[in-house]
Parts: structure tokens; sequence; C-alpha cells
């Protein structure tokens, strides 16, 4: 399905827009060139929040304890974290907001250049210290620095990271970029440590994988940030994810699991919500606890409370005392969560002494850590448009994959696939392994064909089957690309409620949008921008030199394009002229009335803005 040209909501497109020479959509997905066959290496920032922690602790005479401006000098002086040739033969390498901050790593398996900026943040922070307070700085800064960067690196004290880990991952709402929490448990500036490897990993993925989570790198691991906690005080294996697998392994090779990656899906924008509720707190249920402990605990001003209990989520049924007390609460609109003490397994009503809670109003909590089930909590109850029942039900929901739940739909497995299961015939294999490695080495290909057709049936099926839709081919475009580039408005929007990802580069370091901008394909850059697609910094490099282009020819189509995509118009070209003065030395009319009338626009927007 074909997106027509709109009338650009009131602007005069007109006879320009039907006599505008449109690029033709090319027949071969593997012929979409942007880089005219030039295969140079793909350009992807990392931002790194530096919040403090051990990664960057120095000793001083009452112990460790952060050191401010020391982490990039140390930093500049490992190659391994950065390539000091490619950054003086390359100036375009130095951030213009962090000139000194900017490094970059030496160049990938996958031909990507990681450039990162670090941020620290002040003060810098052992992560005892933490409150929701520097929560809601890191999740700002990560909001206004989203559009800047393809990925973000939090380095974080290991004490309390498994919290921030899990704060974050509710506060970031409709999340479509890779935000990773990492630190160490010794110095980076000492000759053993595990500092060095932890940051390494993390700018890796962030930079080379698009997994819209916010997780937690540790000792060659990612996990899901709500899904961790510390296990080991002494330990460079620090972390564990009980009851979910590592979303990705980097041993030989950084494996992503992507069957368990979470997607948001949703065709809203990234927004941060970081007004937390704090009257929340853990409790954890002992032998022989005091009702009278528990009565003080849920006075006011306290609005709820996880409830760490025995088991799969049991509590002794024969206190009257205590019970009478979680009833009152109850009663007063405390919400009550059901956590498990035990590291692994998940609260279930087995028990008499677990259905008990189940009868006062008490929550079960499934397979939650109890930073998680905290968090979900502050989150859940900060939302002030919500009623009580409404909050209870929202705190049974998965709502960033921090629990556990059971499928409601069958999942076709990969031996109910013919064509798969006649390939594993051909090739005599029958294994489960097997069978995945052959999926996986056909999903691509056969995704992206699906998408150039526009055939959405053989993409839900490829998706049912355990598929990744966000699968790149041999030019690194995922269907999202092929789908935008034909401009098959459905196709997109199924892609787009599945979870693919917006921010995808291929080997060009071109993004989905980048192909809907290139083919004017104008109802799919508008859906594309109201997910939170942007224009990345290599895609705007020389960008003035094209509109002027565009406005040579007068293309009003082409820079309508463009400008809807968020390129300004009002950028140079190589010889100092915007495309309004190139538009009115051509003599383009309609050119010259679409520009001016945008510039009058524009002024208006300001001027609302400066009344507001």
């Amino acid at each position: 399905m074909k997106a027509a040209a709109p009338s650009a909501g009131g602007f005069p497109l007109g006879r320009a827009l039907s006599c505008t020479p449109r690029p033709a959509c090319l027949q071969r997905a593997g012929s979409l060139e942007l880089g005219g066959g030039c295969r140079a290496p793909v350009q992807v920032r990392v931002l790194v929040i530096n919040t403090g922690g051990t990664i960057g602790m120095v000793e001083e005479e009452q112990g460790l304890a952060p050191e401010a401006n020391k982490l990039v000098k140390a930093l500049k002086k490992m190659p391994m974290l950065h390539d000091e040739v490619y950054a003086k033969e390359n100036k375009h390498c130095d951030c213009p907001k962090f000139p000194d901050n900017t490094l970059v790593l030496p160049l990938s398996e996958q031909n990507k250049r990681i450039v990162y900026t670090i941020l620290e943040l002040s003060p810098l922070l052992d992560s005892s210290n933490m409150t929701t307070d520097d929560w809601a700085k890191i999740a700002r800064n990560i909001e206004k620095y989203y559009e800047q960067y393809d990925g973000f690196v939090i380095l974080h004290g290991t004490d309390t990271m498994a919290y921030t880990a899990s704060a974050l991952s509710f506060m970031c709402e409709n999340l479509g970029k890779t935000i990773i929490l990492t630190g160490s448990q010794v110095p980076i500036y000492e000759l053993r440590n595990d500092g060095r490897a932890n940051l390494l990993g993390a700018l890796l993925i962030a930079g080379q994988f698009v997994i819209p989570e916010v997780c937690l790198y540790f000792y060659h691991k990612l996990y899901r940030g709500n899904r961790v906690t510390k296990v080991d005080a002494g330990s460079f294996n620090a972390f564990s994810s009980p009851n979910l697998p590592p979303l990705a392994n980097a041993e030989v090779d950084i494996t992503v699991n992507w069957e368990t990656v979470w997607r948001a899906n949703t065709t809203k924008k990234f927004k941060v919500h970081t007004n937390m509720n704090r009257n929340v707190g853990l409790l954890r249920i002992f032998p022989g606890i005091n009702a009278a402990t528990v009565k003080a605990f849920l006075q006011p001003p306290m609005e709820g409370i996880v409830l760490e209990t025995y088991g799969t989520g049991n509590a002794p049924n024969n206190r009257e005392d205590l019970l009478d007390e979680l009833k009152k609460a109850t009663e007063r609109k405390v919400v009550i969560l059901n956590c498990t003490q035990c590291l692994r397994g998940s609260v279930a009503a087995v028990y008499a002494t677990g259905q008990t809670l189940t009868s006062l109003g008490v929550i079960p909590g499934g397979d939650m850590t109890p930073e998680a089930a905290l968090a979900k909590l502050s989150y859940t109850l900060s939302k002030s448009h919500l009623s009580w029942e409404e909050k209870k039900e929202m705190l049974s929901e998965n709502l960033r994959g921090e629990m556990t739940v059971v499928p409601t739909g069958a999942k076709i497995s990969l031996t109910d696939s013919k064509f798969i299961q006649a390939i594993a015939k051909s090739l005599n294999v029958s294994c489960k392994e097997e069978l995945e490695a052959i999926r996986d080495a056909l999903i691509p290909s056969l995704a992206c064909a699906a998408a150039k057709i526009g055939d959405t049936d053989a993409l839900k099926a490829i998706g049912e089957m355990g598929g990744n839709l966000s699968c790149e081919d041999y030019d690194g475009r995922t269907p999202l690309h092929i789908a935008s580039s034909e401009g098959n408005l459905q196709l997109v929007e199924y892609l787009l409620k599945y979870g693919t990802t917006v921010y995808a580069k291929d080997m060009f370091g071109a993004t989905p949008l980048k192909y809907a901008v290139k083919f004017r394909h104008i109802e799919v850059i508008q859906l594309l921008r109201e997910t939170g697609a942007h224009l990345s910094s290599q895609e705007l490099e020389n960008i003035g030199t094209e509109l002027c282009s565009l406005a040579a020819n007068g293309d009003v189509e082409g820079l309508y394009a463009w400008y809807l995509a968020g390129a300004n118009l009002e950028q140079t070209g190589y010889d100092g002229r915007t495309p309004l003065q190139i538009a009115e030395a051509t003599g383009h009319v309609e050119l010259l009335d679409f520009l001016n009338q945008l510039k009058i626009k524009q002024v208006m927007v300001i001027l609302k803005v400066l009344v507001c």
C-alpha cells in the first residue's frame, strides 16, 4: 500500500508535487544504495553517564571513594577503550558539547566505530548514597540526550545497581534504545580489575545492538535490569538473574537471545516518568515477628509495601494479630505486594498459608525480585490519575518484563513448520539446537522478502515461530527498512506494534526513517516520527548540501519529506547558502511559497511558546 503525498498540512505543494521527479523504489533490497557503494565503518554514538561507584574510585584515608575528573584521563591511556590514532585523524569524533570527554573504540568486528562521550554527574556517588532523586537525575539526562545518541551506558556502584536498574526500567516509558548499567568490583585503575572488561562489553553491546531495555552488564553477561540481584560481595560474578536467562552472553562472540528481549509493542514516543512515589517500603516476614512492628511499619504516610514471605508466598495463618494488621492496612488502601524470600521461584497460592494473604487483599508478585517489586510499586502508586483498583490491577500486569507470565496463545513450534522441516530433513538434522540454527539463518532473508512484497501474514508466522522481526539481512537491513522504503504503511504499522526498532542502522548507517525520506513516503515518515524515530548524526552529515540540491531542482516534496523527518531546512550547503536563498536565486515560485510559509509557521510556534 503506497502512501499518497498529502497536502502538506496547508503548504502549497500543488503542481510542484505532481511534477517533481520521484526516486523509483528499487526492486531488490540489496540494491538500495544510500552510500554509493562505499562501505565505510558505521559511526555509532554512545553516552556514558558516570554516577560514581567502585569502577572510578581511588584509595583515600577513609577507604575507597570516587574522584572527579579522573576517569576520562585514565581511559584515554587504555588502547582497548580508546583509539588515539583514529581520534587524532578524525576531528569529527569530537562531540561539540563534550570535546574533552569524547573517546572512540577500535573498529569492531561488525565494522562499527563506537564513539562515546562521558557525562560525569556531580557529585559522584558511592551507590549506597543513591536516592530516588538520583534516579530521576539519570532518567532526565537520558531524556535530554535521547536523540543525540544511539545507546546509553551508566557507570554505577554495585551495591544498589539492581535497585537503580529496576527503577529506570519503569521510569523509561516506551523505550526504543539500549540502556546498560555496569560497574566493577575493583577500581579500573588497579592492575587487576573487572572494570575494563565490563565497560568494554557494555559499550560494544550498546553500540552494536538495539536491545530496547534497561539492562545490566556484568562478568560477560547482559541481564534484564529488573530481573537481577546482587548475590556475591567478593566475586567478579556478582550478579544473578534467578528467574530469567541472560539476554546476551559475551564469549568468543556476543550472542543475543532475541526471543527473550522485551519490546514495548507501541507506537508512542519515548518519555521518562520521574515522579516516583516514595512512601513505599520492604518488610521481611520472619518467625515470631511482632505485630506491633508490622503495625508501625504500615502507618501513614506508608502507601504500599513489598511483603517478603516464605517459599511460594506463605506467611503464618495462625497469627490473628498479624493478619489483622495486614487486613486493616488493605482496608486503608495500603497496597501490599507479596514476593518470595527465595532467590528462585514464584508466589503461588498453593498452601493455605498463602491463600490467607490473598483473601486479605494482598497482591501476588509472581517471580519479581524485591528490587523490581519495590520499583514497580513506587512507579504504579505515582500514577495519580489511576484509581486504587486500577493500581492494583497494574501491579499484576507484566509492564517491563519484570515477571513471568504464562502466554495466552499457543506458540508455533519449529516442528510445526513444514518449510523448516523440509530443509531439516534434507540436511539430516532433528535436534532443537540445529532447528533453531536453521531458523535463525533463514529468517532474515525470509522476513525481508515478506516485507518487500507486503506479506503481513508471513511476518506474523515468522514472529509466532520465535523469529526476530528486527533481524538484519546481509546488508544490515531489517524488515522495517524494507517496508519503509516500499511505503507500505500498513506493514510499517504492524512491525512497530510488534516492537520492531526504529533505530536500527544498516551497513551504510541508514535508518528506516532515512529510506522513507529517500522515497518520499510521507505517511510512513509521519508514523515513524510519531513512534520516536529521528535522523542520526551520521545521516545529518552534509545534509545542507543535500537540501540545497533539492532546492535547486525545485523539489518541494523532497524538502517536505526532510522537514517532516526533523531536518533543519535553514542549514547551509557547501557554498554557504540556505535552501531559501537557492530558491530565490533560481526563481522556483512554489518552493519559495513553501519555505516562506514554513518560516512563518516556525515563528508562530516560537511566539506561542513565549506567550505560554
